[in-house]
């Protein structure tokens, strides 16, 4: 039996839902899979490393990148610029892992459209209100900074629907298994196909 590709899993929400903390912990859980690294133009957050949590790179670089067809996906998000490298996201799907993208809604569209294999989440917060207790919570941003934000979230929630699962995120233990449980469901959902006597 060949070993099948892996799954290609999207993960969006809004800013401030948890999905780096819900990831960060799944793929602590297993070994099955790999998380993509975006590369953004924003500045680091406290505690964030360079090619774990964001590749940083300047504006310049970017559009560079943009220019090279080296992104899957890439859109600006209040103000900064992310992209999904595509190299490293085909090289681990063709090895058999499955891998996360942490991705914008503007990003998971573009995805989708490319590839009709993606499987689909968006995680999100209760409430607009627990949103924004959330980003205040973690004092990084701005004022001006979360009002855009919550601005975004409220589109974002108008494209769940478009999603293959939604996820609320109103307890972090729960969110996790319901995030791993879909990984498991969509490695079984493989396509197998009988030749010989042999399944491949």
């Amino acid at each position: 039996m060949r070993q099948d590709k892996g799954r290609l899993v999207i993960v969006s929400g809004p800013s401030g839902a948890g999905k780096s903390t819900v990831i960060s912990r799944v793929s602590q859980m297993r070994t099955d899979i790999r998380f993509s690294v975006s590369v953004t133009t924003r500045a680091p957050r406290e505690n964030e490393r360079e090619g774990v949590d964001y590749y940083f790179r300047t504006p310049e670089q970017f559009y560079e990148m943009v220019k090279a067809d080296a992104f899957l996906e890439h859109a600006e998000y209040t103000g900064a610029s992310y992209g999904t490298p595509a190299a490293p996201v085909e090289k681990d799907l063709e090895e058999g892992y499955s891998v996360i993208l942490d991705i914008e809604v503007q990003g998971a569209a573009q995805v989708m459209d490319k590839r009709s294999d993606a499987v689909t989440v968006f995680l999100c917060p209760p409430s607009l209100e627990e949103l924004e207790r959330r980003l205040r919570g973690r004092g990084t941003d701005s004022d001006e900074k979360i009002r855009e934000r919550l601005t975004a979230a409220h589109r974002e929630y108008g494209q769940a629907h478009n999603y293959d699962y939604i996820i609320i995120n109103d307890n972090a233990d729960t969110a996790v298994r319901q995030l791993d449980a879909i990984i498991t469901a969509e490695k079984c959902r493989s396509n197998i196909v009988l030749e010989g006597d042999s399944l491949i």
